[in-house]
């Protein structure tokens, strides 16, 4: 269900749902939980806890914060709504660790995060534990009928668990690349193989598909509506692009060619000084880059990695190409036409992040999940090298605004000159 933080973690062809279909639900509920919940807890285990304290940005969250939230959501939401006689393993925990639930009540303030010396991880690891023991309890003890009824909110909350997995190695590997001593998340860490086809491009005629999720498996609200669209005449790279080819580009003075830039992106890259991609260092000349194991050389055959979307917008024009639409890359996936579409790095997209024709957020609370981040952020599309497996589909909508590269994400061209 889940693999090693140095795994390739997302599959070309997603698991339907995290489920077994053992015809006993009670049974494919607990395995389900129980399995997300354990691959949280492996992948804080290398952290100590000064680590989880830590929050180095806003946009970022301690580790520790991840493991509670991911908690407080099952409490408020399965257990505080359907579980008759729960009690709350402590009452201000709601306050700490909601996110961004509005409708569930006040929280506290995002960038503060790492202000919260206690709770302790120690006591993170408690919260866990006696939420975990009333979900499975939950499970076993509750009819046919409300385990049916409660099955697609659980699933939603295993989605989302999965969702921070990757935001705890993102967010501790910015924190770790402030350290001017780098230290190592796991020394054994490496990053996934990349492939590389002889034919550099996939064309795709004009004429109109479906995109967005067709069938009734698991998709978040912002998958659908399936809808047609037309696509090309456009060219799509098959292979992402390179550290060597992101080389040349600084070489050749991409950083301070404001004719290449956004003019907003072009701020950015004054006001933060960016020379190259996130969680680079040049030392003695040579390029570095802060991974999982550590500060190590900048493999010119890997893809690109940590790069915003002003960075890669740039850097196709440079090229004299372009991004491609959301929609072209979702045509070309299903059509098994891109090389790592998955596994490697989230891919930008040209695409606004915006609702789907006729789209409307679930009701209740879990309406806020998607639907109200819909403005002024690009999507990206795929999935990354810290994503769980079962976790990818091609109809997957991953958002971030343009200036954003902690997150493991690079890009492939398109060209319209057909």
């Amino acid at each position: 269900m889940t693999k090693p933080a140095s795994a390739v973690a997302a599959p070309a062809t997603p698991c339907p749902s995290l489920f077994s279909d053992s015809g006993n639900l009670a049974q494919d509920l607990v395995e389900a939980y129980l399995a997300v919940r354990n691959e949280t807890e492996r992948r804080a285990a290398p952290l100590t806890p000064e680590d989880q304290l830590i929050q180095s940005m806003p946009d970022a969250s301690p580790a520790k914060w991840h493991r509670a939230h991911t908690t407080w959501f099952f409490e408020q939401f399965l257990l505080g709504e359907h579980c008759e006689g729960y009690k709350v393993f402590h009452p201000d925990y709601a306050y700490l660790f909601n996110s961004y639930y509005v409708s569930a009540g006040p929280r506290h303030a995002r960038h503060q995060r790492g202000h919260l010396t206690r709770p302790g991880a120690d006591e993170i690891t408690a919260y866990r534990r006696h939420v975990d023991a009333a979900v499975v309890k939950f499970f076993r003890d509750a009819g046919e009928d409300t385990l049916k009824t409660i099955a697609p909110l659980v699933e939603v909350g295993l989605n989302h668990e999965q969702q921070h997995q990757e935001l705890m190695l993102t967010d501790i590997l910015h924190a770790f690349a402030q350290n001017p001593i780098p230290p190592a998340y796991d020394a054994s860490w490496k990053f996934p193989a990349s492939t590389r086809g002889s034919e550099e491009w996939v064309t795709l005629n004009e004429g109109i598909h479906t995109v967005g999720h067709t069938d009734d498996s698991f998709h978040f609200d912002n998958e659908k509506p399936a809808h047609r669209a037309l696509v090309g005449p456009v060219k799509l790279a098959r292979n992402l692009v390179t550290n060597a080819e992101w080389l040349a580009f600084m070489k050749d003075g991409g950083y301070s060619t404001p004719t290449l830039w956004l003019m907003d992106g072009f701020a950015v890259v004054g006001n933060e000084g960016w020379q190259a991609p996130g969680h680079w260092r040049e030392i003695d000349g040579e390029w570095q880059v802060m991974t999982l194991a550590g500060l190590k050389p900048v493999d010119p055959s890997a893809p690109v990695c940590h790069v915003s979307y002003y960075e890669a917008d740039a850097f196709a024009r440079w090229q004299a190409k372009h991004l491609p639409t959301e929609m072209e890359w979702e045509v070309a996936a299903r059509a098994g036409q891109l090389n790592d579409a998955f596994g490697i790095v989230w891919q930008w997209t040209r695409s606004a992040y915006a609702p789907y024709p006729g789209y409307r957020a679930i009701e209740g609370a879990l309406g806020e999940y998607n639907g109200k981040f819909m403005v002024n952020q690009l999507v990206l599309r795929g999935s990354s090298l810290a994503t769980p497996g079962g976790h990818s589909r091609i109809s997957y909508r991953n958002f971030f605004y343009p200036h954003h590269r902690w997150q493991f994400t690079g890009l492939r061209l398109a060209d319209y000159a057909t």
